[in-house]
C-alpha cells in the first residue's frame, strides 16, 4: 500500500493580479521599460507583430493582446542587458559552464560575433566578415553535403526559414532538424495518417461555438495563457470543458481575466473545467479508448432499441475507411485493461463519454502531454478516431486542435523546413531555381544528434 496525498483545488485563480505582477517584473528586468511598453502595445496587432511567446492566435481585439509569457519573450528580445567582448574577456568558458542557465540568460544579448579560442579558453570577438568566411571555409571542406546539419526553431520567420532551407538544398543537404521534431511531430504524423493533413482543423471562432471542449495533456495557464481567454469565454456561455491532465493545473481550474476590471477588483473568477480527470502518465490513449468503448455500447443499444444510431453513420460512410477494423479493436479491449492503463475508473471514463455524447459540437485539443510518449502517434489517431465516429470535423464549433508552443513551428514546416520534404515542394524549387535538390530523407533532431555522436557530421548551423 502506498500513501496517496489528497489533491485539493487551488484557492487562487490563474491570471489576475499575479499575471500583472509577472508582466511588470519582466518589463522592469529588461531595463527598457518605456520601449517595451510600446513594443507590447504592438503585439498581435494589425500594424504590429505576432507574439514570439506561443502559437495561440489573436482571439480578441483588445489593445493589450498579450500574456505574461508574451511580455517575457518580448522583454528578453529587447533587453538592454548586453554581453559584450569585455564579459567574455573576464569569464573563461570553463567558468561559465559552472554557472546556472538562469545566470547565463540574464546576462543579456550578444553584441558581437564571437569565436572560441581553445588556447585561452575564452571567446574572442571577430568581425562579421571573419565569421562568414569561417563558416564558408568549413562548408567548403565537407566531403559530402550530408555532413552539414541546418537546425532551426519556431522563432524563425517564414522568410528566414524559406531562405535557410533553399540555401541548404542548393548545397545538397536534406538535413533540417527542427524544434518541431521534439514537440508536435507526433501530431503531424498522426493527423496526416488519420485525416490526410498534419494540421489542426479548427479556427479560433470555433471555440465560441463548441458545446464541449476536451483538453488533453495540456497546461495552457503555463505555456500559452492567452488560450485561457478562449476557454473562459466558452465556459461563460455554458460550454463543458473536460480536462485530462496528470497534474492539477491552476489555469484549467479557475481563471481571472487580467483584462476584466470586474474580475480584477472582485474575488470573482471563472471556473474553467467542469470535469477534471487525472490519468496516468501516458494513459490518455487508454482513456479515449475507454470513452469510445462506452459510446459504442450506447450506439449498439440504440440500434437494438430501434432508435437512431449514436454515431454519425452518414459521415462515416462518406468520409472514412477502416471503421469495422477499428471497432473490432475497441471490442477486444477489456475494461480491466483500460482502467489499469489509463489510471481512471470505469465510472470516470463513462462519465467523460456521457459528456461527449451530450454535445453536438466538440473540439478536442492537446499539447505535448500527448506527443511526448512512444505511443504518441497512436494516441493522436485515437483522438481523431473519436471525432470521426461523430462527424466532429468540417463543421463550426468542432474539430481537432493541436496547440503548438512556439510562434511559428507550423510556418517553418510549411515553407520547407522538412527533412522529408514533399515531392511537390522539391519539384517547384527545382523548376523555379533551376537546380536538382537532394530527394533522399535527411536527419531529424534525434538522428542529427546520433550522427554527430558517430562523427558523421562536421558542420552544425
Amino acid at each position: 500500500m502506498k500513501f496517496k496525498p489528497a489533491i485539493k483545488p487551488y484557492t487562487s485563480p490563474a491570471g489576475g493580479w499575479g499575471a500583472l505582477a509577472s508582466t511588470t517584473r519582466y518589463l522592469r528586468d529588461s531595463k527598457q521599460v518605456l520601449k517595451n511598453i510600446r513594443n507590447l502595445l504592438r503585439v498581435n496587432q494589425a500594424r504590429g507583430f505576432d507574439c514570439p511567446g506561443c502559437a495561440w492566435g489573436d482571439d480578441s481585439h483588445s489593445t493589450f493582446n498579450f500574456c505574461e509569457n508574451g511580455a517575457k519573450a518580448v522583454s528578453w528580445e529587447a533587453t538592454r542587458q548586453a554581453v559584450t567582448p569585455a564579459f567574455f574577456a573576464a569569464h573563461s568558458v570553463s567558468t561559465l559552464r559552472r554557472q546556472s542557465d538562469y545566470f547565463l540568460e540574464y546576462q543579456g544579448r550578444l553584441t558581437h560575433p564571437m569565436r572560441y579560442d581553445a588556447a585561452s579558453d575564452h571567446y574572442r570577438p571577430v568581425s562579421w566578415q571573419e565569421a562568414f568566411s569561417l563558416i564558408a571555409q568549413h562548408i567548403a571542406r565537407l566531403d559530402n553535403p550530408s555532413q552539414l546539419e541546418l537546425y532551426t526553431s519556431g522563432r524563425a520567420s517564414n522568410e528566414a526559414a524559406y531562405v535557410y532551407q533553399l540555401f541548404g538544398r542548393m548545397l545538397g543537404t536534406s538535413n533540417f532538424p527542427d524544434c518541431s521534431n521534439m514537440c508536435h511531430e507526433a501530431s503531424g504524423i498522426g493527423l496526416k495518417q488519420s485525416i490526410g493533413v498534419g494540421k489542426g482543423t479548427v479556427r479560433l471562432d470555433d471555440f465560441n461555438q463548441a458545446d464541449a471542449i476536451f483538453v488533453f495533456g495540456q497546461n495552457p495557464g503555463t505555456n500559452h495563457p492567452r488560450m485561457l481567454h478562449s476557454l473562459k469565454q466558452a465556459a461563460d456561455r455554458g460550454a463543458r470543458i473536460v480536462s485530462f491532465n496528470t497534474l492539477r493545473e491552476r489555469g484549467l481550474e479557475r481563471f481571472a481575466d487580467p483584462q476584466s476590471p470586474l474580475q480584477m477588483l472582485t474575488p470573482a473568477a471563472t471556473p474553467i473545467s467542469s470535469a477534471y480527470y487525472q490519468p496516468k502518465l501516458g494513459g490518455d490513449m487508454a482513456a479515449v479508448r475507454g470513452m469510445v468503448k462506452a459510446l459504442l455500447e450506447t450506439h449498439r443499444q440504440q440500434l437494438a432499441d430501434g432508435l437512431p444510431p449514436l454515431f454519425d453513420m452518414a459521415f462515416i460512410e462518406q468520409h472514412t475507411v477502416g471503421v469495422t477494423a477499428y471497432l473490432a479493436q475497441v471490442d477486444a479491449c477489456r475494461w480491466e485493461t483500460l482502467v489499469a492503463q489509463s489510471g481512471l475508473s470505469e465510472a470516470q471514463l463513462r462519465e467523460a463519454a456521457s459528456i461527449y455524447q451530450g454535445a453536438k459540437r466538440v473540439i478536442c485539443t492537446w499539447a505535448m502531454g500527448i506527443t511526448q510518449h512512444k505511443h504518441s502517434v497512436a494516441t493522436v489517431r485515437e483522438i481523431a478516431n473519436l471525432q470521426l465516429l461523430f462527424g466532429q470535423l468540417g463543421k463550426p464549433g468542432a474539430g481537432l486542435c493541436p496547440v503548438r508552443g512556439h510562434s511559428n513551428v507550423q510556418g517553418n514546416r510549411t515553407v520547407g523546413i522538412d527533412e522529408k520534404a514533399p515531392a511537390a515542394l522539391l519539384d517547384s524549387l527545382a523548376q523555379r531555381f533551376n537546380f536538382s535538390p537532394n530527394r533522399q530523407p535527411g536527419h531529424n533532431t534525434v538522428q542529427a544528434i546520433e550522427a554527430m555522436l558517430r562523427g558523421e557530421v562536421k558542420v552544425l548551423l
